[in-house]
């Protein structure tokens, strides 16, 4: 699922279907609609925050942006492919309520490092 891929190979989609609770059909539409919204495959932090801007009208969602971003961002190389925006969609929508519950703890564990420290709730 390489830049500019337009269509999941076989073994891409079985991996992702194993991987998240999506069927191969909607693995297949969630595809077509993340690269028609980016067509390089890849969404980048600013890119992120433009569309969170326009999902979430009002006031500035730039800091709660970047929060998601990174939680996204599992690899940490500074933008979100197909296979990590469907592993955080999958977990939001369809995961069990452990799942749910680290993927908020990840999204406030600015450093990773398994706490959660009073300043990183407030930033």
């Amino acid at each position: 699922m390489g830049k500019q891929q337009s269509k999941l190979k076989s073994s891409a989609l079985e991996d992702l279907m194993s991987a998240t609770q999506f069927s191969n059909a909607e693995i297949r539409e969630i595809h077509k609609g993340f690269l028609m919204q980016t067509p390089s495959g890849l969404v980048t932090r600013e890119e992120f925050k433009t569309m969170y801007s326009i999902l979430v009208p009002g006031g500035d969602s730039s800091d709660f942006a970047e929060h998601v971003f990174r939680t996204f961002d599992t690899n940490g190389d500074d933008s979100i492919d197909f296979r990590e925006f469907l592993f955080a969609v999958s977990i939001s929508s369809k995961g069990k309520s452990d799942e749910k519950l680290e993927w908020a703890f990840n999204m406030y564990d600015m450093d990773r490092d398994g706490f959660i420290t009073r300043g990183e709730m407030l930033d």
